[in-house]
């Protein structure tokens, strides 16, 4: 059972999440006399991940809005996940409104299949772009040859759908094939892949100026006075990408399933209920905002919870808590971008949790939920308490059977029925009967001879 607390802390959360919403955040533009149209500066800093995809998202169509004339994506990452990539140089390729991507520092990784999407590119002197290789979580290269082959077509038709070599793009991919680049008087070995500063970028023509600054890059372009309007990052996106980071969901799902399971097997104490619930009202505000989830995931989770306590409760033969299992792990699925990530990020996350579930309900068995399902107390013969009505003190007593005797019977002894058995003979209803033997409820008479 929730605590008082923990349920105003879901309610509040499920309040937050319905309520929320992102609001563009801009620098201020400060007008000249003429303005040569309107700049809108989108910034792609730190890892490419599905909340830099939402805030693209949402700052393009701000953009569209402003009627901004050019959209140039400021950018500075070291890769990121490919799926958020691909989706984002969708985004930047069918734009209605001409882009540059302005490298200030790396295009590295999947950061630079985005920069090869854009109409025109842009580099600092001391920046670069390449070094796309795919890698895994652990930064471990991938090899598996599908999957390479489809990212270097990827990288290759981005290159080439705005006028670019293809050869050099496929270069900063393939590790296993040595490439032969004519425009750098050189060959990439194998094991090696393409990585291009800005010298070298501009020559192979996949740099279309180089710029010290933003306003040398919009001079370049013959925007000598535009209006630049910066839609920045919002506070709530940046939450959300940490929140989003792979470790720390996991993090949030393990407090989150700890938390609300101890509240549930050992109920009093309302802090590990509410740090559950919070947990899990991260981990949805963080999709939720990066666009990966609805209301539908955070109303299948609150389902699901009230299922697992009614399982409690209510005998259902497991149905409820099937139910309620199911509802739990469809709603953190749907909060998230990969399935196969959530699955893994859930089982790490359930094993731990469940590791300090039982911890803590052996430390704090008295107060655990079952004990009210458990009968203690104790009937004892020290407070009063017989099973039976103690039948010794009927030895020697004489009675009259009530019943014949054959070997057993009824008998009355000064107004008190007992059940009796006789030692071997059998006795007539009437007859005088006298107790000479007890052995718990047994008692055994024998005829009494008439004095």
């Amino acid at each position: 059972m929730l605590t008082t607390l923990t349920v105003f802390a879901l309610t509040g959360l499920l309040g937050v999440i319905s309520s929320v919403g992102v609001k563009p955040a801009y620098a201020e533009p400060v007008p000249g006399t003429v303005n040569d149209g309107v700049v809108a500066v989108i910034k792609l800093e730190g890892a490419v991940d599905p909340v830099m995809e939402s805030y693209v998202r949402r700052a393009i169509e701000e953009a569209k809005q402003s009627k901004a004339e050019l959209i140039v994506f400021e950018m500075n990452t070291p890769g990121g996940r490919l799926d958020s990539a691909e989706a984002l140089g969708l985004l930047i390729s069918e734009s209605p409104i001409p882009t540059v991507v302005y490298v200030n520092g790396k295009a590295a990784s999947a950061g630079s299949y985005i920069a090869l999407s854009a109409d025109k590119i842009a580099m600092t002197p001391t920046s670069m772009i390449g070094s796309a290789a795919i890698v895994d979580v652990n930064a471990e290269l991938v090899d598996n040859p599908k999957v390479v082959a489809a990212w270097s077509s990827m990288m290759k038709g981005a290159a080439e759908a705005n006028g670019r070599d293809g050869t050099y793009a496929v270069a900063m991919v393939d590790v296993k094939n040595e490439i032969k680049l004519p425009k750098l008087d050189r060959t990439k070995k194998t094991g090696e892949v393409l990585a291009l500063d800005t010298k070298e970028a501009v020559k192979v023509g996949y740099a279309d100026f180089e710029a010290a600054s933003l306003q040398e890059l919009l001079t370049q372009m013959k925007r000598s006075n535009p209006l630049v309007l910066t839609i920045e990052v919002a506070a709530s996106e940046r939450i959300a990408s940490f929140l989003m980071n792979p470790i720390v969901a996991t993090m949030l799902l393990f407090i989150g399933i700890a938390g609300i399971a101890i509240e549930l097997i050992v109920p009093g104490f309302g802090v590990p209920g509410i740090l559950g619930v919070l947990s899990f009202g991260l981990y949805f505000f963080g999709a939720y905002v990066a666009g990966l989830a609805g209301m539908e995931a955070f109303v299948l989770f609150v389902l699901g919870l009230v299922l697992l306590v009614l399982e409690l409760f209510v005998p259902s033969f497991g149905i409820l808590g099937i139910l309620g299992s199911a509802s739990l792990i469809t709603s953190v699925v749907r909060a998230a971008y990969d399935t196969s990530d959530a699955l893994l990020s859930l089982g790490i996350a359930f094993i731990a949790a469940t590791i300090v579930v039982v911890i803590i309900a052996r430390i704090f068995k008295h107060r655990g939920v079952w004990n009210r399902f458990i009968l203690r107390e104790q009937l004892t013969t020290e407070d009063g308490f017989v099973s039976v009505r103690n039948a010794s003190e009927l030895i020697g007593e004489v009675g009259i059977a009530l019943t014949t005797l054959r070997p057993s019977g009824t008998a009355s002894f000064n107004e008190r029925k007992v059940d009796v058995v006789t030692d071997g003979g059998f006795i007539s209803a009437g007859k005088r009967v006298k107790v000479i033997h007890v052995e718990g409820v047994r008692v055994v008479v024998r005829e009494h001879a008439e004095d």
